[in-house]
């Protein structure tokens, strides 16, 4: 211990000690120097080797970035218009006439872009066999394109054609049949009366049935097929899906149409029809030159003919067009690739030469690290925190080891000279703290005694609840009995009544005004008395009911209209009181709001509080009109409690306020304190506002108390719309206190 000390704290003339110090300092720092030169030295061979690698990898990306990812990105450009150019076509032929301006712009659009990036891939590739091919097959799409621009506004025309004749050749026929139809009606008419008309005289059986007018009738008949016949070919010309399907329809039209005008010209012998060459003639019109049914329809089959072998056209030149994009995308990925691997190899020899660098770093360090901090620094500096510790248990006894002449031997020996302080303080300060202690136990026994003495008087208090509920049940069950009975024989009198009213209604003949109205008297007066005994008969089973509840206490949560809940139990505490005392005067006061609704609460717990709160607002009216009536200044007072409910959007609060003495402030701090009470010992337990604070808290509630000694006190219970599970503490308004010192047990 003493060379320790003469090592920390060397006398004045001890100059070799000191001496000696900074050489030490100087040995430490040098090792401390010398690893972590090395440890930098091998970083910057590191970065040498990273910088190296760096620089081959980015000429290798240069290359891929400046020649294969252009040509990549040119083929790709190619390939995205190309296939724009070869939908064009299909788009142009199915575009409606309305669209074709739109559709015909926007493929000049793709057009062009697709010229500025093959003129782009021309001046990067200028020699390259793929990229001529695809300037050839872009050339050949954009012929096919052209034509079917141009053959487009014709087939909008004929087509229109088409929908006006498909119009007028139906309507044609029909004025035709309106002629020839009739004609041929009139015609057997004739022949089988004889009459031309009903003014005429009848033809001789010889003249009507001679071979003029059965030739007549036949030419009639003919006429009529052979239109039918001209207009079918005509309509079926117009849906035909190929030009060589027409050629016969037209055959077959030149052949009705020669039957026509035979027809026509045999009947036109005869003047019976008149205005029928001319109808014929405008329909078999539709069928004759460039603009006729068969005209048109071969001319658009032709241009569509055409287009079908334009796009098929379109389509070989697409795959052709997609084989030397893809030949240009091969040979781009291929120098990419090469690149690529040359990135790799550089990546992989630059990988190794850091492993190695790397795994000397690490060898040295872990050498420096075991030889001179693990087996020198470290090891001694764990011998002194251990030691740290120790001291930090409060074992002072054992004395610091101190080696060395570094800064760990400065640290230890300062830590010795601690421990000697330490160890003076700590014998200074022993008999104080014993007596701290001691103190401090006889303090504890006190808390302990008096928690004993507490707990034993809730025992106590418990037990008469449990006894009172008990007594409360047995009273409820005996009272039900009897009312009970008075319920169902005054059900039964109804039932009487009316039985009674039906024979009354029977023998009314035979009675006088007089006994009418004596009858109906005592009748209306008996059926009012049953209703009222009625009414006060359910009140008194609800009472009985609500006793019931209180005596076994808890129960399930249920949806409760919370106004009638206040309203029951009101009325509860009001006739028990009045029981106990039967010159008990109070008034109750609702302002229930009607949009209160229903919570989920247990009826039987929320039921108790507000019995409580009124049960307690009534013992202190009652008890200030009694103080009033002793000093004679009553004057006007009348006892009153008021119950008001309001619901908010987010809350229901309910209060119960009564004008009785109030609580003073000293008072208030307490009342929610289980088995405080101001009552006299035979009145009250204390517990009956403590347990409705913990009803309410169950609910996820909390109770405020509004009051001013000798005016008023107002107890306020806020409940969340949905039930919480976790309650809130109990809150006061910190100046007027919490709760009604005047009565605090139900």
């Amino acid at each position: 211990m003493t060379e320790a000390a003469h090592a920390r704290e060397p006398a004045p003339g001890d100059s070799a000690a000191q001496a000696q110090r900074p050489a030490v300092h100087r040995r430490i720092s040098s090792q401390l120097y010398a690893g972590i030169f090395g440890a930098v030295a091998l970083t910057i061979v590191a970065s040498i080797v990273s910088w190296i690698s760096f620089s081959n990898v980015d000429r290798s990306q240069k290359r891929v970035s400046e020649d294969s990812v252009p040509e990549l990105v040119g083929a790709f450009g190619l390939a995205e218009f190309s296939n724009a150019l070869v939908a064009a076509a299909p788009r142009l032929t199915t575009a409606p006439p309305d669209q074709f301006s739109e559709i015909s712009a926007e493929v000049s659009d793709a057009q062009a872009q697709f010229q500025d990036r093959l003129e782009t891939l021309l001046l990067q590739n200028p020699g390259n066999i793929h990229v001529q091919g695809i300037s050839e097959a872009a050339d050949a799409l954009e012929r096919n394109i052209t034509t079917i621009t141009a053959d487009m506004p014709h087939f909008y025309s004929l087509s229109r054609q088409i929908e006006v004749l498909q119009t007028q050749i139906p309507a044609l026929h029909d004025d035709v049949k309106g002629i020839v139809i009739p004609a041929i009606d009139d015609q057997l008419f004739f022949q089988v009366t004889g009459y031309r008309n009903f003014n005429s005289e009848p033809t001789d059986a010889m003249t009507r049935t001679s071979g003029d007018e059965l030739l007549l009738y036949r030419h009639l008949n003919e006429l009529q097929a052979d239109v039918a016949q001209a207009s079918e070919l005509m309509g079926s010309a117009l849906i035909a899906s190929e030009a060589d399907f027409v050629e016969p329809l037209i055959e077959s039209f030149e052949s009705a149409e020669d039957r026509i005008l035979i027809s026509l010209s045999a009947i036109a012998e005869s003047d019976t029809v008149s205005g029928l060459g001319s109808a014929v003639g405008g329909l078999l019109s539709l069928g004759r030159g460039d603009s006729g049914a068969f005209q048109v329809a071969v001319d658009r089959l032709e241009i569509i003919e055409r287009q079908d072998s334009l796009l098929a056209e379109n389509q070989e030149i697409a795959v052709e067009l997609l084989n030397e994009v893809n030949a240009i995308v091969q040979i781009a990925q291929s120098g990419a690739a090469e690149a690529t691997e040359n990135s790799a190899q550089t990546i992989n020899t630059a990988r190794i030469l850091l492993i190695i660098i790397s795994a000397i770093g690490v060898a040295g360090a872990g050498l420096i690290s075991w030889l001179f901090i693990g087996r020198v620094l470290l090891r001694r500096i764990g011998r002194l925190s251990s030691r740290m510790r120790t001291l930090a248990k409060g074992e002072l006894e054992e004395e610091i080891e101190i080696s060395g002449r570094d800064e760990i031997a400065e640290m230890a020996s300062a830590l010795e000279v601690f421990r000697r302080h330490a160890l003076e303080i700590q014998r200074l300060n022993l008999v104080e703290q014993l007596a701290q202690e001691l103190s401090e136990r006889n303090d504890e026994l006190q808390e302990v005694l008096a928690e004993l003495s507490q707990a034993q008087d809730q025992i106590v208090a418990r037990e008469k609840l449990a006894a009172l509920g008990e007594v409360t049940a047995g009273v409820a069950h005996e009272i039900r009995n009897p009312l009970n009975f008075i319920n169902n024989f005054s059900a039964a009198s109804v039932e009487l009544l009316e039985e009674m009213a039906e024979i009354y209604e029977e023998l009314i003949d035979n009675l006088s005004e007089e006994d009418k109205g004596l009858i109906e008297e005592i009748n209306q007066d008996l059926n009012d008395n049953l209703e009222r005994i009625q009414s006060h008969g359910k009140r008194a089973n609800r009472i009985v009911q609500d006793m019931l509840l209180m005596g076994r206490g808890g129960g399930e949560t249920q949806m409760t209209d919370i106004n009638d809940l206040i309203h029951e139990h009101s009325l509860l505490a009001f006739h028990s009181a009045r029981a106990q005392d039967p010159d008990f005067i109070v008034t109750l006061e609702e302002e229930f709001d009607p949009d209160m609704g229903q919570l989920e609460v247990v009826p039987q717990d929320l039921g108790r509080v507000f019995l409580n709160f009124v049960a307690n607002a009534g013992y202190a009216t009652n008890k200030k009109q009694k103080e009033l009536a002793e000093a004679g200044t009553v004057g006007d007072y009348s006892p009153t409690i008021l119950l008001k409910s309001r619901r908010t959007d987010e809350s229901a609060i309910l209060s119960v306020r009564d004008n009785g003495s109030g609580i003073p402030p000293d008072v208030a701090a307490k009342i929610f304190d289980p088995f405080f009470t101001t009552k006299p010992t035979n009145e009250g337990t204390g517990l009956g506002l403590a347990l409705s604070a913990d009803i309410v808290r169950e609910h996820g509630g909390s109770i405020t108390v509004n009051t001013e000694p000798g005016e008023f006190t107002e107890m306020v219970v806020e409940l969340p719309l949905t039930r919480a599970r976790d309650a809130p503490l109990i809150e006061g308004d910190g100046e007027d206190g919490e709760g009604d010192g005047q009565g605090d047990d139900a």
